[in-house]
């Protein structure tokens, strides 16, 4: 895409934050925002200004039309470097942009999310003593079993004393803030997301297992404190950066019928920098456009979420079922359990790999439901199309014989067990087109802390075998269930080495846990009057 824009006839400027690579200062991670004079202090947004001002003012032949983008962290930094906008600001495009990093990367509701932190942080947090062109070296795992890597080393606490060696600094500061206090409140950049005066392009993937928090909250932010500002987001069916660095019609099995990503940066990205920077052309995308998955489609949006939505709940059942209409006869109590194990967690991927598995995100899920510590419920064929849009609301009644444990809910499209149209191989010898009858295709999945069911400030142990609602959202989707699959359920409470093991024996820090406080526990989901198990959803009419 940056050669696109050359050959279109802009000047690039790429600039790094304090700190890092050959940028001068200090390197504060998430720097809090402070709404402060320049004169007596700074923070990214009093950085960016400054830069805006002297690029105007020193750069020949520009406009005096500045643009602003960035993926990802520099996502941040652009979300950042719009607020109290420079005049000479035209347009930004944040791309995945993080907001908060007890939702984005680094956790999940507060779940700790290993395998990225452990290999973000255990090159990039090293420290950099002088200005620097070169990435520092990536850890070597010795292996490429990322689940057996890091299921040996044990305890959070083995990573910090025998691998990090104490080192790196944020790590230190994750594990002495476990909860989500003032330091991490601090790094909340949506409450500041105001003053904002140039067009923003708010761009995400619907499969982003790093940054899917950020896009949908940043869009909202920024719409609710900048009424009259032109702010607009786009969701593909992209993994993390997707939208930049492939085409964008395939993510793992999943084929989306269209070169997404290419056609996003031809007919969106690049007119509306078009548009505002050079004033040629008009922008004619929606307030809202996301790709429809199942139907394989864009769809145009006048608002996000629509609201042109039903809202209705689908129940999961003792009998592993998940309907939209109350069961009727069931019994008044019941429950599904399951063993959750920390010694043997159910792995988030099939894939063996030590490095991050982006594509888990639509990945075949019948390897999970084959375990017995994966509870699945199942609908019945569906008799016609159903849409489902926006945010999920999950509304778990659970109980343990510990007292702590995460809550994994999947929402997944079941395929057909014989795909219209397909026919199989004439001999096991003739491989043909991949079969996908019968796909457990992941569409959205979450991991909830349950130590946080009440406060994130302020967690709680559960008692043990006392029944509890815990209630946690599911980040948004636009998704499709075609006449003749099945939408299917998964809960579980382990979902390794993406999130940390929890010990499920009480302790105040996971991150400080011995071997001693990982106990098995048996966990139960609980059905009936007044316990109803269920996922709040918008059905789009």
């Amino acid at each position: 895409p940056h050669s696109t824009f050359v050959d279109d006839g802009y000047i690039f400027v790429c600039q790094d934050v304090r700190g890092r690579f050959m940028s001068e200062g200090e390197f504060v991670n998430m720097r809090p925002h402070r709404r402060v004079n320049p004169k007596t202090g700074i923070d990214e947004s009093t950085d960016t200004w400054d830069t805006v001002d002297w690029l105007v003012r020193s750069v020949p032949h520009n406009n005096g039309r500045v643009g602003l983008w960035g993926n990802s962290y520099p996502g941040f930094y652009t979300s950042a470097g719009i607020i109290d906008s420079h005049p000479a600001l035209a347009a930004a495009m944040p791309s995945a942009p993080i907001a908060d990093w007890f939702w984005d990367d680094m956790h999940h509701h507060g779940a700790f999310s290993l395998i990225l932190s452990f290999n973000f942080f255990s090159s990039f947090g090293m420290a950099r003593p002088e200005p620097t062109t070169e990435w520092p070296e990536r850890f070597d795992h010795g292996t490429p079993d990322g689940y057996r890597f890091f299921l040996e080393l044990g305890p959070l606490a083995t990573i910090q004393d025998e691998i990090l060696n104490d080192e790196i600094a944020f790590w230190n500061a994750m594990s002495a803030h476990p909860n989500y206090d003032d330091f991490w409140q601090r790094r909340n950049i949506l409450p500041h997301l105001a003053g904002i005066t140039c067009p923003v392009l708010v761009v995400g993937g619907l499969f982003d297992a790093e940054d899917l928090y950020g896009p949908f909250q940043t869009y909202a932010s920024i719409e609710s404190l900048n009424p009259d500002v032109e702010n607009a987001l786009v969701m593909g069916p992209w993994r993390h950066g997707g939208w930049l660095r492939q085409d964008g019609r395939t993510l793992g099995e999943a084929d989306f019928g269209m070169a997404s990503a290419e056609w996003f940066r031809q007919s969106i990205m690049l007119p509306f920098f078009r548009a505002h920077l050079k004033e040629e052309g008009t922008v004619d995308h929606a307030e809202a456009t996301v790709f429809e998955t199942g139907a394989n489609r864009w769809r145009r949006f006048d608002q996000w979420p629509p609201a042109d939505l039903d809202s209705r709940a689908l129940y999961l059942t003792a009998d592993e079922r998940a309907v939209f209409d109350p069961p009727k006869g069931e019994p008044a109590t019941g429950a599904a359990e399951f063993v959750s194990d920390p010694e043997h967690p159910v792995p988030y991927t099939q894939t063996i790999t030590a490095r991050w598995h982006a594509e888990y995100m639509v990945e075949d899920q019948r390897f999970a439901a084959a375990r017995p510590d994966v509870l699945t419920f199942r609908s019945e064929p569906l008799a016609e199309d159903l849409t489902v849009v926006g945010q999920i609301e999950v509304h778990l009644h659970v109980s343990t014989t510990a007292q702590d444990a995460d809550w994994v809910v999947k929402l997944i499209d079941e395929f057909p067990g014989r795909l219209p149209g397909y026919e199989p191989p004439k001999s096991w010898r003739d491989t043909g087109e991949p079969d996908f009858g019968g796909t457990m295709r992941m569409v959205r999945s979450e991991v909830f802390r349950g130590r946080f069911r009440n406060s994130y400030e302020h967690p709680e142990p559960f008692v043990p075998d006392t029944v509890t609602e815990v209630s946690f959202p599911l980040q948004g989707v636009l998704h499709t269930f075609k006449k003749g699959h099945r939408i299917t359920i998964q809960v579980q409470s382990s979902l390794f080495p993406f999130i940390d093991r929890n010990p499920q024996g009480w302790v105040d820090n996971i991150h400080l846990a011995d071997e001693d406080d990982f106990v098995r526990a048996t966990h139960r989901v609980h059905f009936g009057e007044g316990q109803r198990t269920a996922l709040r959803v918008g059905i789009l009419r």
